[in-house]
């Protein structure tokens, strides 16, 4: 625990999930964040083994407050995942009933992914602020993967979901999917200021984080220069 943040990244198949072959597969990371003195916490992308992350949040004396969705894709928040029921926020809330925080672009379709009530959800605005105790969490909207992907900024550390890999990006060829978004939001994030270390949605790389600066030098996606030359390299 840093002095007021409480951050923890977990590797599905690793951390919780152990012994899913699909959890295995996916490399999903899940995150906790929360205020360690208040002892509030909130999880990132609850999917697999929802009992498994509860359980996590209890062995540190930390309390559920909240959920953060970052997109509504199965393997973040439960559903079906092209025949594979996952566990998900609808088997979280029948444990804890906690607010689900969304983009209001990807509230009906974490919905109809989840089966969750629309009552469940928290539609945010872009840049909406946040607060989990005395953290404060900015909700940064970056569409491309999906429409209402979104990004959390909290004390020097971007969870960027599926919008931003250490190497790669998500893809844009799923419905709702949109890669011309998909540049703009890269662009975006490119300039965003202080050089947040990047937690990608998934380990798609050898280390789990990086610095956003060794990732705009190293990452294939950072390389066109105009939106011309992203729908060459990407075939738009």
């Amino acid at each position: 625990m840093a002095d007021r943040l409480y951050f923890r990244q977990l590797l599905s198949g690793r951390d919780f999930a152990v012994g899913d072959p699909v959890a295995t597969q996916m490399r999903n990371f899940a995150y906790l964040l929360g205020d360690p003195e208040t002892r509030e916490a909130i999880v990132v992308d609850p999917a697999y083994a929802v009992g498994d992350l509860l359980d996590a949040l209890a062995a540190d004396d930390m309390r559920l407050a909240g959920v953060l969705v970052t997109h509504h894709h199965p393997d973040h928040v439960g559903g079906d995942l092209m025949g594979h029921p996952l566990p998900g926020l609808a088997e979280l809330l029948a444990r804890e009933q906690v607010p689900v925080h969304v983009n209001r672009e990807e509230a009906d379709w974490v919905r109809r992914t989840t089966g969750v009530s629309a009552s469940d959800l928290v539609a945010h605005e872009h840049d909406d602020l946040f607060e989990v105790g005395d953290v404060g969490v900015r909700l940064l909207h970056t569409p491309g993967h999906t429409p209402g992907s979104q990004c959390f900024l909290v004390d020097g550390r971007l969870v960027a979901g599926d919008t931003l890999f250490l190497e790669g990006c998500g893809r844009t060829d799923f419905p709702g999917g949109d890669a011309d978004a998909m540049y703009r939001s890269l662009q975006w994030l490119a300039g965003l200021s202080g050089d947040p270390v990047v937690y990608p949605g998934h380990m798609y790389s050898a280390e789990p984080s990086a610095a956003l600066s060794e990732v705009r030098g190293s990452n294939f996606v950072f390389r066109p220069r105009s939106l011309d030359e992203w729908r060459m390299m990407f075939g738009g």
